[in-house]
């Protein structure tokens, strides 16, 4: 019996399959086959295929562990680093006041 997924924006599956294609590629360019790929992350080949596809039903444990696998874990932890949030930045810079009133004492 299968599961209904909830739908994600299509962005966001773009994202995914992207995210997916980078991690086989960084898996091939280290030489690791998928066999031996999915028994370091404890899953089937068929899972380790399914997060290469970019399927949003594997778990994201799975998806952090493929990356500390690759070395790629430290570029995961700064992925949401509020220094290269452009939005969040300009959020900041508009709700800064035009000028700062001195209170009186």
């Amino acid at each position: 019996m299968s599961q209904k997924i909830a739908s994600i924006p299509l962005p966001a599956e773009r994202a995914l399959r992207k995210l997916g294609r980078d991690l086989a590629l960084a898996r091939r360019k280290r030489g690791i086959a998928t066999c031996d790929m999915a028994a370091r992350l404890f899953v089937s080949r068929d899972t380790l295929w399914r997060l290469e596809r970019g399927d949003p039903t594997v778990a994201l444990g799975t998806f952090v562990t493929a990356t500390f696998i690759l070395n790629l874990h430290e570029r995961l932890a700064n992925l949401l680093a509020p220094a290269s949030d452009d939005l969040g930045l300009n959020l900041d810079e508009r709700r800064l006041p035009q000028r700062i009133r001195r209170h009186k004492s």
